[in-house]
């Protein structure tokens, strides 16, 4: 492998780049829901906790949105710079849901940001919890035109394709493509429990430290009862994406299960080490039948391997085989934390067991490295095609010198290095002050009275 190769330096360019830009979308789309269900307890109650956890977790909120659009906007060039080939042969396609985008979701969550920040004391109950609707449903909609434009490139449909150039015939079945439902459920809930165990870290952090501690208690509530949800549904959503997956990419799933030879009855390896020139696996620990019974729902189910495609047709299989385990890794350890939530807190001690607040505050980030591990898995396991099947990663870059693409990437990993560490000094900045005391807005009796009677 050529490391000056300039489709390779294109790949990792744009691979370090949306996997950092990924993760502030994450959070704030988790966040914005998060705040959407505090303010709404505040409306309902008037308990001041809630206020302060709003006041608080909007301006993290604030950060992650701001670090969001600042990696964000050079994406868009930087396909239009290293994937020429590609914005050309697609662009009729991909280029309007990127606008829709903008249009619809940027738009929005900037245009009501404000009111949600400093629209305290400024403006009525009434608009200030609509302006926390619109943002996020401003994130929400993001994540529904990028997926939609994501999911295209693995599964495309209501096209045609005109001299190599791809155009529009049915937009419903564009952007309503085969995996973009499971896709974007998948993304969506993802982020919620991302978001759910770092409010849930953070305020075991303040439990264990014994400051801000009803703060605390009420946040860590919250999120361990949204967990308790959130991470049982990802597995229910992950076996319904796997399975459309195994209909419309056999062969990244092949990857993902390390199977090279179709297979009835395939056993389920939970450790190997691919071997992709020989195309065997060493050190397999396998459970007989388990991936026919979770791919299939059949013991005996029948699984196609690696071997009904071409090796130049196989992505790199150690990539998609060990990023998919540490994701299902880190789904399985959420769900078993958030179970163990649950059974303390039926048993009346959530807030006192500290080695369970300690194991809290340990998985602050894993929901992020779950999501960023679940990316590897779908954009390496499509390989070698950039819209699976019909056009090449290879074939669509452009013809930019090795030289040029490396200084740009390096430039990247320099810049976007301090930018993360910029971000992460004020995030910890704002977690050291933790929730303030304030007087809250005055109360809107029409508002109260409309939550209370619902």
């Amino acid at each position: 492998m050529d490391i000056l190769d300039p489709v390779l330096l294109a790949r990792l360019q744009f691979a370090f780049t949306i996997a950092f830009h990924i993760l502030f979308p994450t959070l704030t789309m988790g966040l914005g829901v998060f705040l959407l269900i505090v303010e709404a307890r505040w409306l309902y109650s008037r308990d001041p906790l809630y206020y302060r956890l709003y006041r608080f977790w909007a301006k993290v909120f604030a950060l992650a949105f701001g670090m969001g659009v600042v990696t964000g906007v050079v994406l868009s060039f930087e396909i239009g710079t290293n994937f020429s080939r590609f914005s050309e042969v697609t662009g009729n396609v991909v280029g309007p849901l990127f606008a829709y985008e903008v249009l619809t979701a940027f738009f929005l969550e900037a245009g009501f940001l404000g009111i949600m920040l400093f629209g305290w004391q400024r403006v009525g109950d009434k608009l200030h919890f609509f302006a926390t609707v619109m943002v996020a449903l401003g994130t929400t909609a993001s994540a529904f035109w990028i997926l939609a434009a994501n999911s295209w490139m693995h599964t495309p449909a209501g096209y045609s394709l005109d001299s190599g150039i791809f155009h529009v015939s049915n937009w419903r079945e564009t952007i309503f493509n085969p995996s973009f439902p499971y896709r974007l459920a998948h993304m969506l809930n993802a982020s919620y429990l991302a978001a759910t165990f770092l409010v849930a870290g953070v305020s075991a952090r303040y439990l264990l430290r014994g400051s801000h501690t009803d703060s605390a208690r009420r946040s860590f509530s919250i999120a361990l009862a949204l967990a308790a949800v959130l991470a049982p549904a990802q597995l229910l959503l992950g076996d319904l994406h796997g399975l459309n997956t195994q209909k419309y990419q056999p062969i990244k799933v092949a990857a993902m299960e390390g199977l090279w030879e179709t297979t009835r009855g395939a056993p389920l390896l939970l450790f190997a080490v691919p071997d992709m020139a020989r195309e065997i696996n060493y050190y397999e620990i396998r459970i007989p039948k388990a991936a026919s019974l979770i791919l299939k729902h059949d013991a005996n189910g029948e699984v196609r391997g690696l071997k009904e495609a071409a090796p130049a047709d196989r992505p790199y299989v150690p990539f998609v085989f060990y990023a998919f385990r540490l994701m299902i890794g880190i789904g399985l350890l959420l769900i078993a934390l958030a179970l163990i939530g649950l059974w303390l807190r039926f048993s009346g001690r959530l807030y006192r067991r500290r080695w369970y607040l300690w194991s809290c505050f340990l998985a602050t980030p894993l929901g992020f490295v779950a999501t960023l591990s679940g990316w590897v898995v779908t954009e390496t396991g499509r390989q070698p095609w950039v819209v699976q099947g019909l056009l090449r990663t290879a074939e669509s870059v452009s013809a930019v010198p090795a030289g040029s693409v490396l200084t740009s990437f390096v430039l990247f990993v320099l810049v976007y290095n301090v930018l993360l560490v910029a971000f992460l000094y004020f995030t910890w900045r704002l977690i050291k002050a933790g929730p303030e005391e304030g007087p809250q807005p005055a109360p809107s009796p029409s508002l109260t009275a409309w939550l209370q009677s619902g």
